[in-house]
């Protein structure tokens, strides 16, 4: 049976509707998981530095066609909810041309300075060169690479997130093959690994232009459109919090490496590193859910029916409970062998990162709450909310939790820092919900 966004949503359908958006955001982790292994064990632990290194500036470039996606999805499905089909149409046409245009003139300036960024965050030498080097083969792509962050969302308002899940896979299995057939088997090195990722980025975002540039069974096709500032500033504002979350993630992490090279040096980086895979992993699973009903929010905000969104946000804290839930029993129960899995040659390091996971854990019994709450407003079209909520768990609460706990607990601190960051930023974010609820009648 077809599931429109003007359905009512139990929870059976509810998680039938979410679970392509779930497993697409897992399966992305996963395959950014398996392009660092062959990097790592085929190029070099230069070469993988030096893509750890500069990957965090392309994400931040990336998510630029995130934040059209969250906030122009938010805006085009609040519009459809409003009965308006081809003023959504000419919105959603207008988010995806001004993310291609935004995309080319964004790439040629990184390409020009992306050397002297590289430099000014602190590469030397090799890893310079290879950094510069990764990061301008890949900014080739940058158009396609936010068109392919931003349908992933308005494949969920257009309805079809099993398409969306459908290119993820593509594009996944290609940069996996791609990844074995230029770095193990032709040995070309970080270019290889460098161009395997360009070619699923590319399909990420040509297979979506070709399905909206014909006529398709979704509510959503590329059509003519006309210049609407206040749209894109709106679609901007809406979408800020998942900009501000990749700029957030980046900083907070360089503090991470500092605190820990301090209290640990190189084994504890290392250790992090290998929870920041897993982290990935584990989050993505709210992430999905969250971008997965954010289009049903928005759709029944502009509808103006008010039953129905009460009934999705009890639902969805319900779901976010469970869900935590078995985030941290699996993250207790896997703490050992997935220490073992990435770093099992050394028994000190391994002993390092269990204890780390042991701690860390704790984390994902709060860090759905404040992922959740900050889609919910994006989707009510509360930007400045949204992006309040993002800012303060990713930067504020992150950056005071990393330089205050390690003075009491030292390297125990360090785990806690990211523990005590989510549950604050969860009580937070019940605080907005329950201050706004009047407002938007949830």
């Amino acid at each position: 049976m077809k599931t429109q966004l003007s359905d009512h949503f139990n929870y059976k359908k509810l998680l039938l509707f979410t679970f392509p958006s779930i497993i697409m955001m897992v399966f992305t982790s996963i395959y950014s998981v398996v392009d660092g292994f062959f990097v790592s064990n085929f190029v070099g632990k230069t070469s993988f530095a030096a893509v750890n290194f500069i990957m965090p500036v392309l994400m931040i470039l990336g998510s630029i066609g995130f934040m059209f996606g969250a906030g122009g999805s938010a805006l085009v499905s609040k519009t459809m909810g409003e009965n308006d089909l081809d003023r959504a149409q000419r919105l959603f046409s207008l988010f995806v041309y001004s993310t291609a245009a935004c995309g080319v003139i964004v790439a040629v300036v990184s390409f020009i300075f992306l050397r002297p960024i590289a430099a000014l965050l602190g590469a030397q030498g090799e890893m310079l060169d290879s950094s510069v080097a990764y990061g301008r083969i890949l900014l080739a792509a940058l158009p396609f690479y936010m068109l392919q962050f931003e349908f992933q969302s308005f494949f969920i308002t257009a309805g079809k997130p099993h398409l969306g899940l459908v290119v993820t896979v593509i594009c996944g299995l290609a940069n996996m093959a791609l990844d074995a057939l230029f770095v193990a088997v032709f040995a070309w090195g970080l270019a290889g690994a460098a161009a395997a990722t360009v070619v699923s980025q590319v399909l990420g975002g040509v297979i979506p232009l070709v399905y909206f540039g014909r006529k398709n069974s979704s509510q959503l096709r590329l059509t003519k459109t006309q210049a609407d500032g206040r749209a894109l500033l709106k679609a901007c504002a809406n979408g800020s919090s998942e900009l501000m979350s990749n700029i957030s993630i980046s900083v907070v992490s360089m503090l991470y490496n500092f605190q820990l090279m301090r209290y640990a040096g190189e084994d504890g980086i290392a250790a992090y590193g290998v929870l920041m895979y897993v982290n990935m992993i584990f989050l993505a699973v709210f992430i999905g859910y969250s971008t997965g009903i954010a289009p049903m929010v928005g759709y029944h905000y502009g509808a103006q029916n008010h039953p129905e969104l009460q009934g999705l946000l009890k639902k969805s804290c319900a779901v976010i409970g469970v869900f935590s839930l078995l985030m941290f029993a699996l993250a207790e129960l896997l703490a050992k062998p997935l220490a073992g899995v990435f770093v099992g040659y050394d028994q000190e390091l391994m002993a390092m990162t269990q204890r780390a996971f042991m701690i860390y854990s704790f984390s994902f019994l709060f860090s759905g709450i404040a992922i959740y709450g900050s889609s919910f407003f994006t989707a009510l079209n509360d930007g400045l909310t949204s992006a309040l909520i993002s800012f303060l768990r990713s930067m504020v609460f992150q950056v005071a939790a990393v330089l205050i706990l390690p003075i009491f607990w030292e390297l125990d601190g360090v785990w806690l820092s990211v523990v005590a960051a989510e549950f604050v930023a969860a009580g937070m974010t019940v605080l907005f919900l329950i201050a706004r609820r009047q407002k938007y009648h949830y």
